[in-house]
Parts: C-alpha cells; structure tokens; sequence
C-alpha cells in the first residue's frame, strides 16, 4: 500500500488544473505523484487535510484525468483508491473527487 499525503509530499497550496497554470497543477500532481502510485501499488491512500484547499480544476484533473488520460477505469479506482479526509473543511472533497472520476470518460480529455 502507498500512502500520498498531499500537503507532505506535493504542496500545501495545491492550484490550477494544467502545468501552465502551476507547479502544484492537478496534472502535474496525476502525471508525477498519484497515476504512478496507482500503477505501481494495489493500494493507494491520498490524505486531503492539511492543504489550504483545492479547487474544482485541480481536483477533476487530477482524479477525473486518471479516467481520460491514464487508463484507470472507474472500477478500478474504486477499488484502488482511498481517500481520506479527518478534518472537516477536508471531508467535503472526497464526495467530489467521485463525482470527477464518475464523470470522465476514458479517451475524452485533449491533451
């Protein structure tokens, strides 16, 4: 299992959905942190607290885009994918993030 605690080891301040946009991007954090843990362990954990927030663009990028650009499926990341959030301005994020990945549609993203 492989443990990805956002604000240790990405950034506390987590922002904007491409890497154009920011070091901290969604894509950047899919791309370089949570699709190669995926491919790499049967189990992945992502903690959400701890992070000044996340917006909906980084969040679809980084979750939904495991769907569009990586080749997880839906089930998949069910499966595969915890998320975790103790602190209550946290816990509105994992309801979201599932909306995100429930809504990609695999091949449908522009790169």
């Amino acid at each position: 299992m492989k443990t990805i605690d956002i604000s240790r080891d990405f950034s506390r301040f987590p922002a904007g959905r491409y890497k154009a946009d920011s070091d901290f991007s969604g894509e950047v954090f899919r791309d370089k942190i949570l699709a190669p843990a995926l491919s790499n362990f049967e189990h992945v954990q992502v903690i959400l607290d701890n992070t000044e927030g996340f917006g909906s663009s980084f969040l679809e990028e980084a979750f939904g885009g495991l769907v569009r650009y990586c080749g997880f499926t839906r089930e998949y990341l069910s499966n595969h994918l915890e998320l975790i959030a103790r602190s209550p301005g946290a816990s509105r994020y994992p309801p979201r993030i599932k909306e995100y990945i429930s809504g990609a549609i695999a091949g449908q993203g522009k790169r």
